[in-house]
């Protein structure tokens, strides 16, 4: 929002929300109705190509986002450092509405713009026309009118709301006001409508135009620089034809320079052009892949998951994970990305951080949780994770800190197969349990005299049984097989706190993991609260309930780029898993904690408080 809002800001089918797209019904039923009824030889091709080219620019645009994210994730060629925040992410979200607004002008103009109806698919003298007018009308009036956009006046009335992101996305060069909007299709629709009128006009020429707007506006906010400098040495005029992402970068850090739409000959004429343009190209040609000091390695849950990637959706991935009814929609897509984790071998950057003077990134390994339980899958799961491991070795970071199902024990001994097989590695593998066990500890209502431990038993769930006990603070367990396995592994240690019990209602609190299963939540007491000690949460069945997050923590303020969730975690909430590398880090600490080792619970909490991550409220608290 611009700091002094003015007139014909907001968009005017806001209040619809996500169900904008009902303003197109009628049109989208005229030519259902045409298609129905009409002759073959009545139909309007140009009226058909309308909703298909909308499609079209919205994988087009949604393309550079991710590519735009995951080549600022490694930092090659980036331009700014700087990362973006939530509120970035929140005001770009309906990035979509220009297209929503272009898709129904372009209805209005078919059906009452002379000549705009019925228009062969290409016509080369209109092409020619369109390019012509581009380069000058367009140009030159865009570059005043933006210009004009800077007068203080305008300026914090419109204008100020594209620029309050100073780091640039792709898509941040549609997120305008709506009156600048009606501006900037006004400018655009000089040379379509001229083709239109003089009769020369063609569905290409007005498609194509459009792809190159989006183009052009993508390429020259998406933060890295990818025109190389061999294209300018082949044809130097083409630096006065076509700007570059850094070119226009500067103008969202210094304001007042580099006003051109796409081509900054103006820039040179009226002397706009910021003296450290071509300084700033040729530094950021030059710079290399980030190297990171911390490396977390996640994966895919479910097929869904990879909408929700920092990759994907930018919207969906600044909330939490949640299941929606419209990306079943998208179920080709999901498939062929299903096919894709079958032949690519690789991890993806996924995301960066700056936490302090620590370089980190947050990896993921392509493939779903189903594939972590497939027994045949298990080589090719582990031999994915050790390629990341030694990558993560070759490129110099000190700590990668295994998420979700990377460290498990039936896979790869908590990660404890890799320092094995590479005695000499410098990377220290962290699984992340000390500091589980201790966020575990401390989501325990003040007063619980006694707690029930329940699921599939693993490294933190003994150490968990075993402070417990310590504590003097009976831990119930439900099975005899689950019993007998703490038993012996605690044997006098447990201070005669672990008893087996078949009654479900004799606790308040459960510790759960996996295999609990859907019985056993519905036999739990009302108000039950369920703290999971799995790296996965189990489903919510139970309304009259609480349910804890899995282990995780706040994040203090200092962590930067923070744009994204982590899976079902909410804003500024990260596993404990991924903050024990950061610790790990931090602290300059030179064990693995892999295997059956495990650090010191105490002073990892100690340490975790010390740099300002801070508990969660458990939800019984919250509500109280």
């Amino acid at each position: 929002m611009a700091s002094k809002p003015g007139i014909l800001t907001d968009w005017p089918w806001t209040p619809l929300g996500s169900f904008k797209y009902i303003i197109l019904g009628p049109w989208v039923m005229e030519t259902i109705y045409s298609i129905m009824v009409k002759d073959p030889q009545e139909w309007d091709l140009t009226n058909f190509t309308v909703i298909p080219f909308m499609l079209w620019r919205m994988l087009h645009n949604q393309l550079w986002i991710s590519f735009s994210r995951y080549r600022t994730a490694k930092g090659t060629n980036r331009i700014v450092d700087k990362g973006i925040e939530f509120d970035q992410v929140d005001r770009e979200k309906n990035w979509d509405d220009q297209i929503l607004f272009n898709g129904i002008l372009f209805f209005l103009a078919n059906k009452y713009v002379p000549g705009a109806s019925h228009l062969p698919l290409w016509r080369t003298d209109g092409v020619i026309i369109t390019m012509l007018l581009h380069v000058g009308p367009v140009e030159f009036l865009y570059y005043w009118f933006h210009r004009a956009l800077h007068h203080h006046y305008l300026y914090s009335r419109y204008h100020s709301h594209h620029h309050s992101s100073i780091v640039t996305e792709p898509i941040t060069s549609v997120i305008h006001p709506f009156a600048e909007n009606i501006v900037y299709f006004a400018l655009f629709a000089i040379p379509m409508l001229t083709v239109v009128l003089t009769g020369t006009g063609s569905i290409i020429a007005i498609a194509g135009y459009i792809t190159y707007i989006d183009l052009m506006n993508n390429m020259g906010h998406c933060n890295f620089e990818l025109i190389p400098n061999w294209v300018f040495s082949i044809f130097p005029p083409l630096k006065y034809l076509m700007y570059t992402p850094s070119f226009h970068s500067l103008h969202h850090t210094q304001f007042r320079t580099n006003y051109s739409l796409f081509m900054p000959f103006y820039d040179y004429i009226y002397d706009t052009m910021d003296k450290s343009s071509d300084i700033l190209y040729e530094n950021s040609l030059k710079r290399k892949e980030e190297t990171p000091n911390v490396v977390h390695l996640t994966h895919l849950t479910t097929p869904e998951s990879i909408y929700h990637l920092r990759l994907g959706f930018a919207s969906l991935a600044s909330k939490p994970y949640s299941s929606a009814w419209y990306l079943w929609l998208l179920w080709p897509v999901t498939l062929w990305s299903m096919v894709l984790t079958r032949i690519y071998r690789r991890t993806l950057v996924v995301e960066r951080n700056r936490f302090h003077q620590l370089r980190l990134q947050t990896w993921a390994i392509p493939k779903y949780g189903i594939q972590y339980r497939l027994k045949w899958q298990k080589e090719s799961v582990n031999n994915m994770i050790e390629e990341a491991v030694l990558e993560a070795e070759e490129k110099g970071a000190s700590v990668l800190s295994l998420g979700l199902m990377n460290q498990g024990e039936e896979l790869n001994r908590y990660g404890e197969v890799y320092v094995k097989k590479h005695p000499q590695l410098k990377v220290k593998l962290v699984d992340g349990s000390s500091l589980a066990v201790a966020v575990l500890l401390n989501s325990i209502p003040k007063g619980t005299t006694q707690v029930l431990l329940r699921g599939h038993l693993t490294k933190v769930a003994f150490a968990v049984a075993f402070a417990l006990c310590q504590k003097g603070i009976q831990v119930t367990i439900l099975r005899e097989d689950e019993y007998e396995k703490l038993d012996k592994s605690l044997g006098t240690k447990s201070e005669g706190k672990l008893v087996t019990s078949k009654s479900y209602s004799s606790c308040k609190v459960w510790f759960v993991g996996d295999d609990l299963t859907e019985e056993e939540q519905r036999k739990a007491n009302k108000g039950t609260l369920f703290i999971p000690f799995s790296q996965l949460p189990p489903k919510k069945l139970r309304k009259d309930c609480f349910y804890h997050t899995t282990p995780a923590m706040q994040t203090p303020t200092t962590l930067e780029n923070v744009d994204s969730c982590e899976n079902w975690l909410p804003r500024r909430v990260i596993s404990v898993w991924r903050i024990a590398g950061i610790l790990h880090a931090l602290e300059g600490w030179e064990e693995h904690e892999c295997g059956y080792t495990m650090s010191n619970i105490d002073k990892v909490w100690e340490a975790c408080l010390k740099h300002g991550f801070q508990p969660l409220k458990v939800p019984t608290q919250s509500k109280s």
